[in-house]
């Protein structure tokens, strides 16, 4: 990944070197203790050892081309509650950074409306969020939805087929029944307010709306009000699925 230079850390900062890979996104641990055993890594012009130690102010090298220091990208997932605004400004209240009240400057990427509740994700990497969130790339977003009357399987082709809301149509999409006035809808492009948009379009109003999924990044497990740092094979995909990492 090619990044433009970022803060340094502390030159009092060091890690192992195999964790150095790892938060710079080369490769994982173990591959980097294979490279350091085979004798492709250098700290300061000399051959690195497994269990080095290094920091900000050391020169690393993979094959004869140095790795730079700079930000460790964070990627979290979030269980956002009903009331919780998707916004970074502060004066907003119960906005979503104070929420989760990460000690380092991140931000949701795309929304989720006050009042609706689930997964959405929050990094410190400004490049990955137009990746994510640009509709060509069809990047899917799964709901669970309540809406206010039981509906018919004429309701469900109409929404699948696609909605016209502030003037267009919507792409289709993937719909299935859950519960009478519940279903499950699976969308490749996030317009605003979409899903409620979709169903006053067809004379319902949903009560209740969930996300349960983005990509491949499941809620499952994630408390409500909680947040935790994406598994390394989440990252991977992640990374993989906006072209970062060779798949």
């Amino acid at each position: 990944m090619s990044r433009e230079s970022e803060p340094a850390l502390p030159a009092s900062t060091s890690v192992r070197i195999n964790k150095f890979f790892t938060q710079h996104g080369v490769c994982s641990r173990r591959e980097a203790d294979s490279l350091i055993e085979s004798g492709r890594v250098t700290i300061n012009g000399r051959t690195a050892k497994l269990g080095d130690q290094v920091c900000p102010t050391d020169v690393i090298a993979r094959d004869g081309t140095v790795i730079p220091w700079g930000q460790t990208f964070l990627y979290i997932k979030y269980h956002k509650p009903v009331g919780v605004t998707t916004t970074s400004e502060s004066h907003v209240p119960r906005n979503i950074i104070a929420e989760i009240g990460h000690p380092d400057r991140i931000f949701p990427i795309g929304r989720l409306d006050k009042d609706s509740s689930g997964l959405i994700l929050l990094t410190n990497d400004g490049d990955i969020v137009n990746e994510i969130l640009r509709t060509e790339f069809g990047h899917e977003r799964e709901y669970v939805v309540d809406v206010d009357h039981p509906f018919d399987e004429a309701f469900l082709r109409q929404m699948a087929a696609g909605v016209v809301i502030l003037g267009s149509r919507t792409k289709p999409c993937r719909m299935e029944r859950v519960r009478p006035n519940r279903f499950r809808i699976v969308l490749t492009e996030g317009r605003n307010r979409q899903i409620r948009r979709m169903c006053q379009a067809l004379g319902y109003r949903v009560t209740a709306l969930h996300r349960v999924r983005i990509m491949h990044i499941g809620i499952e497990g994630l408390v409500v009000g909680t947040w935790k740092e994406l598994t390394k094979d989440e990252r991977t995909q992640l990374l993989r699925a906006v072209g970062r990492v060779a798949g």
